[in-house]
């Protein structure tokens, strides 16, 4: 008998060590979806990300970048977040320069989800590099918030973990016919003129399926050639055609050349909107050929998006004012803060915010807090696409127009037109 307990208690203690072995290959990240063993202690979340600190897009990237940061220093110097389970969560940063190379992100993003064991992925700046990152992390099952990034494809490709911060590229002059339709019932003719390369063609074909789904009429569907600076034959077609509207435009060379010979032919149209050029600075020296012009971006520092107009919508404010992010971000890094910064920044309230309502830090819950985010911010609201078509495409937040009007002092100022819960002045139409 005491052979035979013996022997039980052998078997036993040897059982012990097997299972042992066992659980201890089966081990998750070190930092991934773990928590503070009972709760109420503290816990480190790393966040995982690639910046182009070298290569040709280092200075959105950089600014993208910056934002991220900021967030993260606010954040943490406010005590981290707090579990459900009482455990609080501050944040880390893991990042690596991917010198703007698509090749080089994949081998990054790979080494942050296995070596470095980020709990999050923050993308690339610019669509082409998020997309390559997309790969890895759902390969790697990590929640990626992309920012700098408008392309709808990455979204279309089954992936259940990659989320949109910006505006896609097909919704980029779609407001416009919202802020038409509020603006003028009655116009009813648009005329369509773009670039023909990539991205303008792609938003134009997208405006056009938008206008002609409002009942509007696409009396001209016209695209002009990368480089070209005599627009006569296509501004006489316009005239043909006697759109209220003209839209479309490429990049901001073609965009002010454009806007600068359908002044002069003095065109009777109501709204001009153009793509790139607008929002930028040096758009302005145009004169007269600027004044009424609109255009289309993710954020401007003079945007008014507030606390009072998320509870009109029924929608929940998250984060701080325009005002509040603009002079932390002047004051941390003494220049203002493009959309490129404000994009980065939110990428990080966006995992905050899910992080919070999931009271956790596992995967899954907070992929369910992302995919029912619906919540407005100083960048704008925030709602993804839960389909798995085309599942985390950005779907609630909308291109920020801009308009050039004649300032108090006769001098052009740039403002906020659309959408009119962040507008900072009211739409000067029409324009002729």
């Amino acid at each position: 008998m005491k052979r035979l307990q013996t022997l039980v208690l052998a078997l036993l203690a040897t059982l012990g060590l097997v299972l042992s072995a066992c659980g201890a290959q089966n081990t998750t990240p070190a930092n991934n979806n773990a928590a503070a063993p009972g709760g109420g202690g503290t816990k480190t979340a790393i966040i995982g990300y690639t910046a182009s600190l070298t290569g040709k897009l280092n200075v959105e990237s950089t600014r993208q970048s910056n934002g991220l940061k900021l967030w993260m220093d606010q954040v943490n110097e406010k005590g981290g977040v707090k579990l459900a389970d009482g455990t609080t969560v501050t944040f880390e940063a893991k990042f690596y320069d991917d010198e703007s190379n698509k090749d080089r992100v994949q081998e990054l993003y790979t080494r942050l989800a296995t070596d470095d064991k980020a709990d999050f992925l923050i993308s690339p700046y610019s669509s082409g590099l998020s997309d390559a990152a997309a790969v890895i992390a759902e390969q790697y099952g990590r929640i990626m918030i992309t920012t700098g990034a408008a392309a709808d494809d990455t979204y279309k490709k089954g992936y259940t973990l990659v989320y949109q911060a910006y505006t896609p590229a097909s919704r980029y002059l779609t407001g416009s016919i919202d802020m038409l339709a509020q603006l003028d019932p009655a116009a009813k003719k648009v005329a369509i003129v773009n670039e023909n390369e990539k991205f303008s063609k792609g938003v134009a074909d997208a405006v056009k399926a938008y206008a002609e789904s409002k009942g509007l009429q696409v009396v001209l569907f016209e695209g002009y050639d990368a480089g070209t600076t005599d627009f006569a034959p296509i501004i006489n077609k316009i005239q043909q055609a006697a759109p209220d509207v003209i839209l479309g435009g490429g990049h901001f060379q073609d965009g002010s050349t454009l806007a600068k010979q359908i002044r002069e032919k003095n065109l009777n149209v109501k709204m001009v909107g153009l793509l790139v050029a607008p929002p930028e600075p040096k758009f302005a020296e145009l004169g007269d050929a600027a004044l009424g012009v609109i255009g289309p971006s993710q954020w401007e520092p003079q945007v008014n998006f507030t606390a009072e107009a998320a509870q009109q919508k029924g929608m929940e404010w998250f984060g701080p004012t325009g005002s509040e992010f603009v002079s932390a971000y002047q004051a941390k890094f003494n220049e203002e803060p493009s959309y490129h910064a404000a994009g980065g920044y939110v990428a990080g309230l966006l995992l905050q915010k899910a992080i919070e309502k999931a009271g956790s830090l596992e995967t899954t819950a907070v992929k369910s807090a992302l995919d029912y985010t619906n919540m407005l911010t100083f960048f704008g609201a925030l709602k993804f696409e839960v389909d798995p078509q085309a599942h985390g495409l950005q779907v609630g937040h909308d291109m920020v127009f801009v308009q050039w009007q004649q300032g108090s002092d006769g001098k052009l100022v740039k403002q906020v037109v659309w959408p009119t819960e962040g507008a900072t002045a009211k739409a000067l139409y029409p324009v002729r």
